[in-house]
């Protein structure tokens, strides 16, 4: 189906299968966005919700299949020894910011839609209890497939498990094929796969839409006049930049982008992120945030896991995985020199905007560079100086941002 070359030096040709069906995809995420959250709310309940009915069906089917408990077994008897990696460490922690989202800003431009007095501490506790119980119920779905085929070709669990494109198009696939009524399964696993990349694809897109539209919505609106037709330029876009992926060498550009992308740079933004809200803008002013819109304050546990835990996990987290770090493979096919540098473009232009953004921050303050930097990390205004001296007037910074009409963004705010 790939048609794969040897390696990444090989572009070969456009698979026109695969760039129909990528059209197709995009025709399904714009239907699902363009006529904002509301629309996207709505298809969510049976994108998110749908995946359990198959997850469920797949799990009853497969447990009655023999080696299923072979297979289960492998999954939930831990190996003791391995946690002693600290690569199995930081790809948990990969794993769990990759399936939450954490760092993509998919939550934040969610949750902004939000009423102002929405209690987002149990929002954000629902969201991680049910993100950890759907991968420990999916770790039983795919492990009794494994036990299954273990059975059949008579070798061990530890040998069919594997991770990334392999498992998802190559081995599970394999269970099906000897499964009862094959067909069926095979489609019901496909087709939740179709609404899982749905979900997490018009959320990434609902990022860029909604940060775009909230800098420069009076300038985007003169020149696409409608936001409807903005969507559409936005993931007409997307689908020109998905077109190396769908070439022969299209295996190899999705592994690049995904072991450069997955673990340093979320790893970078999150850890930047976190310095800046918990330290720079303070768990006190955070705390007042929260107890402004839900009513009370977040609990010791929230403000000790805001100031300390965090920053030190994402802080250990960061340096072993940079420490870690071994250079992109596909298979026993190494990346050469020039696609691992690729790679590393790739990561920074992400990262980059950080050092940039400190950079300007610093240029346009006034004052020393001591008090440039002093001035930099506090929670003010940067474009008015009636404070006195230099500094920046916290009484200009309801006049310094502009907030977006209700009948702009559906109440956006």
């Amino acid at each position: 189906m790939l048609g794969q070359t040897t390696g990444v030096e090989e572009t070969g040709t456009l698979r026109w299968e695969l760039f129909l069906i990528l059209i197709l995809a995009w025709i399904l995420i714009y239907l699902c966005i363009f006529k904002g959250v509301k629309s996207t709310g709505k298809v969510v309940y049976f994108t998110a919700l749908f995946p359990y009915v198959i997850l469920i069906a797949l799990l009853i089917n497969n447990v009655q299949l023999p080696g299923a408990s072979d297979g289960i077994n492998f999954f939930i008897v831990p190996e003791w020894d391995k946690l002693r990696s600290v690569e199995v460490w930081v790809n948990a922690a990969a794993q769990i910011f990759n399936s939450i989202g954490i760092g993509f800003g998919s939550l934040m431009a969610m949750s902004s839609y939000n009423s102002f007095n929405n209690n987002i501490l149990k929002d954000t506790l629902f969201i991680s209890i049910t993100n950890s119980l759907t991968s420990i119920l999916a770790g039983f779905v795919i492990f009794s497939a494994f036990g299954y085929m273990s059975h059949l070709q008579g070798i061990p669990v530890s040998q069919l498990a594997v991770d990334g494109p392999g498992l998802v198009f190559i081995v599970y696939p394999q269970a099906f094929a000897s499964m009862p009524v094959s067909q069926l399964w095979a489609f019901l696993f496909f087709f939740m796969l179709l609404c899982l990349g749905l979900d997490s694809e018009f959320a990434m897109v609902e990022v860029m839409v909604t940060s775009l539209l909230d800098e420069y919505y009076q300038h985007l609106i003169r020149i696409f006049k409608r936001k409807e037709l903005f969507v559409l330029a936005v993931c007409c876009a997307a689908l020109l930049l998905g077109i190396p992926c769908v070439m022969q060498v299209g295996i190899y550009v999705f592994q690049l982008m995904d072991h450069y992308t997955a673990i340093v740079s979320i790893m970078f933004l999150a850890f930047f992120e976190i310095l800046a809200i918990c330290w720079s803008y303070g768990v006190k002013r955070l705390s007042s945030n929260v107890k402004e819109m839900t009513g009370k304050k977040p609990n010791i546990f929230f403000r000790l896991c805001w100031l300390i835990v965090d920053p030190v996990l994402i802080t250990v987290i960061l340096i072993f995985s940079i420490i870690q770090f071994k250079p992109a493979r596909y298979g026993d096919y190494v990346f050469p020199p020039w696609a691992q540098g690729v790679g590393w473009v790739i990561a920074l232009a992400s990262i980059i905007w950080i050092p940039l953004g400190a950079i300007h921050t610093l240029w346009v303050l006034p004052g020393s560079l001591m008090k440039k930097l002093k001035l930099s990390i506090k929670p003010y205004a940067l474009n008015d100086t009636k404070g006195g001296a230099g500094e920046p007037s916290v009484s200009v910074i309801s006049s310094s941002i502009k907030l977006p009409e209700k009948s702009q963004f559906e109440t956006h705010f």
